[in-house]
């Protein structure tokens, strides 16, 4: 089996992009993976900080790994949005395929500093480990919004520049880079999230030398989409059009069979819900 990154590398250079969809529990996971072997492509599963609280650091390395092992499949384990160098230490040493420092709320200077220091721990554990790192705003909740999250500006003037881009994956060694590019973690209510500035995804991509990574992708247009992968995106984030589904599903079937209490009996329809998710995701992102 390929290494992670080469996947990534491999999916840039194909003009498709990686599937990265995070889970909260063993329900998520397993509607994630349906669709990934389904479809036979490679699928990244993330766990944020509090989601690794629920499932647990270890636990989901070890969740994961099963499916790898046990079916010879590329499924891979990343920490999303992990905002201390302890944090991302934690989840190198438990295991993780890729790490993301997410430095929301610091200085250029300390995103640059923290940034490199996660570069040079992963380094010296495994090489092949993956190091993401943020530069730009564009919120931390994976919610259904009323409006664009306090703090967030996606006018051109407060987007990722291209030379601080360059500038700062120069200076981290950093492998993936997750701009603001007009992007919004959560989605909008009533309606498709604002457009993506494509040519700001183009220039970006035309400056720095490693794979560019979609966040908050939940809500885009499929328009959006497949013109961010054409301007140079490798990997997407999905989170937020997941938890959507799966608790629509739940409370169906809560209402549906609201005398049973057996678990596994009135949770079956929230996989295939996830699965359905999963299944136009990697689709739209593999132009299948």
């Amino acid at each position: 089996m390929k290494k992670l990154k080469e996947y990534i590398l491999e999916a840039e250079k194909e003009g498709r992009a990686i599937g990265h969809f995070n889970i909260s529990n063993l329900e998520t996971l397993r509607g994630i993976f349906n669709s990934a072997s389904k479809l036979n492509l490679p699928v990244i599963i993330g766990t944020a900080e509090g989601e690794r609280k629920f499932i647990g650091t270890k636990q989901a390395v070890a969740l994961v790994k099963s499916l790898r092992e046990e079916y010879n499949y590329p499924i891979f384990l990343n920490a999303d949005h992990t905002y201390s160098f302890e944090g991302v230490k934690e989840c190198i040493d438990a295991g993780y395929d890729s790490v993301i420092f997410d430095a929301t709320g610091m200085s250029y200077e300390e995103n640059v500093k923290i940034t490199k220091k996660c570069v040079e721990y992963a380094r010296s554990v495994n090489p092949d480990i993956i190091v993401e790192a943020e530069l730009g705003f564009i919120g931390s909740s994976s919610k259904v919004l009323d409006k664009i999250p306090e703090g967030v500006k996606i006018s051109e003037e407060f987007l990722t520049k291209p030379e601080e881009a360059k500038k700062f994956v120069e200076e981290t060694g950093v492998d993936m880079l997750a701009p603001a590019v007009g992007n919004i973690h959560g989605m909008l209510k009533g309606g498709v999230d604002p457009a993506l500035n494509i040519k700001r995804i183009a220039e970006i991509k035309s400056v720095v030398n490693i794979p560019i990574v979609l966040h908050g992708a939940s809500g885009n247009s499929e328009e959006d989409i497949k013109n961010a992968i054409k301007a140079g995106i490798s990997l997407i984030h999905v989170n937020t059009e997941i938890r959507v589904a799966f608790r629509k599903a739940l409370e169906a079937e809560l209402i549906e069979k609201k005398d049973e209490v057996a678990p596994y009996k009135y949770m079956d329809k929230t996989i295939l819900a996830v699965e359905k998710v999963i299944e136009e995701k990697l689709k739209l992102f593999n132009n299948l």
